[in-house]
């Protein structure tokens, strides 16, 4: 019991590890894009992709017949929320 509740540990270490080291890695590549004014052109570039993925996640989990209803799950509410503020964004700034 002791050794499956340790690999559980070390399974979950290695888990939040690597999300710790994406985080900052993601965090690294959007300092360098503002510093070197590159953001708004990868902002241009994401806005379609996030459009695109929130529609399939919508689509995806969207109620079925017979199946009762579906409240989506996070990763879905999380594409839909970056690609509404991306819309928000382009707005706000005059880019349409």
């Amino acid at each position: 019991m002791e050794t499956v509740l340790t690999l559980l540990l070390i399974r979950f270490g290695v888990i939040v590890g690597a999300l710790v080291v994406l985080t900052l890695v993601v965090f690294a590549v959007v300092v360098a894009l503002r510093r070197r004014g590159g953001l708004g052109r990868a902002r241009r570039y994401a806005e379609p992709a996030a459009q695109a993925v929130a529609r399939y996640l919508s689509d995806r989990d969207a109620p079925r017949s017979g199946r009762g209803s579906s409240r989506g799950n996070p990763a879905s509410g999380a594409v839909r929320m970056a690609a509404r503020y991306l819309e928000e964004d382009r707005r706000r700034n005059g880019d349409r």
